[in-house]
């Protein structure tokens, strides 16, 4: 295990500085910092205040008001703002590190500049692979950064019990003993929705361990049945929930007491009708959330991160400082995190930005307990490297070579055609539509119809060496060469997918993944036009984030090349195997109708 030792100090706890809050408001005692003369969004009451002043002592904030000058000593530092916009640091309330290819570190170094300061993150793709010590690698680690990277203990590993398995498994004991690590939150996603609505024992047990230890139990109720099985999840306890696409789910969930999380990703672009919910109807928005749920690399270094998503939703009609509460105030709140974070008020930690543009967020400087993190886009620390475990990697475990013969799908005739279902993928949005297609049959085998974007789809099981493959069809890539993509990223019980046109190049894709550890690797007429090496768990590169962008740069173009114009259409490929999200899913056990819940045959 790696050392638990925090890098940088954590923050103080409020009891042991209270006294020098109240001393420096007072004048008693002299700042560490004073910014001088801001515009303060304020988003307890919705206001913009000018020729505001901030002290700040201990790394928290202690006077926030129209002089500080009685608070600047000798040894006090001072900023002067100029006018520039003074806005809490940004909160993702929702997110899985693991998407972004990158560890914790990494992903820190490439947020920061974007103003993101607090990160609410479920691990539960390492946990999938590596279980509740993976869990705790994450935990530890995300515990030595210079802002707050909060845990969510994973709720659903495996996520659908007897429709897929995974390299681990835990259950309510497992959820009980993390709650009392000292960085863990709440409950991860719970996305085993048709469990909770049957009063599973194992999803009510971990529940029930989540609000014994008095935190957040996350949701995942990712159908558009708003009818008794959402009404029955809702009572079984989730609190929040990212997988609405419609104003009505927005609206569904915000009146049964919950928090609407809309979530703009690398892929997933759900705010823009959910949003309408207050800008249209006017729906409260004190119970909506914005998040970024997965984010590879490649956005966070080019596009952003909440700063991006903080954009966007003000591009939708809110008003920059609404759209500030939702990813700020807002999350703090439901995390019971309010008197911590989340805004610019006494005794918060002083997670701050200064600002240029507040409409178009133009962040010039970021503070992180008191001391600048990141100036003009670029950090201004160091965050040293952090070493996982040699049980963190070695993780992709294929137990044989495997061969074209492995993809082939063997038809119930000899000739002629067969129906058979078909995965299709829906750009920019996680669900998938479950598709008919009558495809030809050669001396036994179906054939794919790349003419009509039909290509094949194959799961690998990578976590116990059974040489096991599973295969069926996909549409939507749109490729029109030979080629083949596999990837160990597979939402959630991460084997590993492989699609591809040709079985051939399937074969190739897949071995080259066993003999690099993990990663995604795009083959074609056997050659390699790109790959990204993700030896941690088979998710993470120990890269760092600008150069596993690069990489991802090149995949990117190989796609293309190959005749893939989706959007972020990785991000879509790693989701196939996702058997919580309809309809359509591939697991290691095959064909799963998500909704059903029951797995289903590639012939119709």
């Amino acid at each position: 295990m790696p050392s638990t030792k925090p890098i940088f100090a954590p923050p103080k706890p409020w009891t042991e500085c209270a006294r020098d809050l109240v001393n420096v408001a007072m004048g008693r005692k002299m700042a560490d910092l004073v910014v001088r003369n801001g515009k303060w969004v304020n988003v307890h009451s919705g206001e913009v205040i000018p020729a505001t002043d901030l002290a700040i002592v201990d790394g928290r904030f202690a006077y926030c008001g129209p002089d500080a000058s009685h608070c600047i000593g000798e040894g006090t530092k001072v900023v002067d703002a100029r006018g520039r916009y003074l806005v809490p640091g940004l909160c993702d309330a929702h997110m899985h590190i693991e998407s972004g290819m990158v560890t914790v570190t990494e992903f820190t170094r490439a947020v920061v500049p974007h103003g993101t300061t607090s990160m609410f993150v479920d691990p539960h793709e390492i946990a999938n692979v590596l279980g509740l010590p993976g869990v705790r690698m994450m935990h530890d680690e995300a515990e030595a950064m210079p802002v707050n990277v909060f845990v969510q203990m994973p709720s659903c590993v495996p996520s659908a019990p007897g429709l897929e398995h995974a390299g681990a498994s835990l259950g309510p004991h497992e959820i009980g003993e993390a709650m009392a690590w000292p960085n863990i939150i709440g409950l991860g996603e719970v996305m085993n929705f048709p469990g909770v609505a049957a009063n599973e024992q194992t999803m009510v047990g971990a529940i029930e361990a989540t609000v014994k230890a008095g935190k957040t139990v996350g949701g995942h109720y990712a159908s558009p049945d708003l009818g008794l099985p959402f009404h029955g999840y809702v009572a079984g306890g989730p609190e929040d929930d990212h997988e609405g696409t419609r104003a009505e789910d927005a609206i569904a969930r915000v009146r049964q007491g919950m928090k609407a999380m809309l979530r703009l990703g690398s892929a997933w672009y759900d705010v823009a009708e959910q949003i309408k919910a207050v800008t249209e109807q006017g729906i409260d928005p004190r119970n909506f959330i914005l998040c970024t749920d997965d984010s590879h690399s490649g956005t966070l270094v080019r596009d952003g991160h909440m700063d991006r998503v903080v954009r966007h939703a003000i591009a939708q009609g809110l008003a920059p400082v609404t759209a500030i509460q939702m990813a700020t105030v807002n999350t703090a709140q439901h995390f019971k995190l309010e008197r911590e974070l989340g805004s610019i008020a006494p005794g918060r930690r002083a997670d701050f930005l200064i600002v240029s543009n507040l409409a178009e967020l133009s962040i010039d400087e970021v503070y992180g307990r008191g001391a600048q993190l990141a100036k003009d886009g670029k950090l201004t620390v160091e965050i040293p490297p952090y070493d996982y475990p040699a049980e963190a990697k070695g993780t992709v475990k294929l137990g044989k070579t495997l061969a074209a013969d492995d993809f082939l799908i063997r038809a119930p005739k000899p000739s002629g055609e067969v129906d058979v279902r078909v995965i299709g993928v829906i750009e920019n949005q996680a669900p998938t539509r479950a598709l008919e297609a009558r495809l030809s049959v050669e001396d036994g085998i179906v054939q794919m119809d790349r003419p009509n974007d039909v290509c094949q789809i194959a799961l690998v099981e990578r976590h116990r060496a059974t040489g096991t493959v599973a295969n069926a069809f996909v549409s939507g890539f749109g490729y029109t060469q030979d080629c083949a993509m596999a990837s160990t990223v597979a939402h959630d019980s991460h084997h590993m997918i492989v699609v591809g046109t040709n079985r051939e190049d399937m074969a190739i894709a897949a071995n080259r993944l066993g003999e690099v550890g993990g990663g995604v690797v795009m083959i074609s007429k056997g050659e390699e036009l790109a790959l990204v090496e993700m030896p941690i768990a088979g998710l993470m590169s120990n890269e760092r984030a600008e150069i596993v962008a690069a990489k991802t740069d090149i995949l990117g173009a190989a796609m293309r090349e190959m005749g893939c114009t989706l959007n972020n259409a990785y991000m879509q490929h790693s989701l196939l195997a996702l058997v919580v999200i309809p309809e359509l899913r591939i697991s290691d056990v095959g064909l799963v109708d998500v909704r059903t819940f029951e797995q289903v045959d590639v012939f119709v």
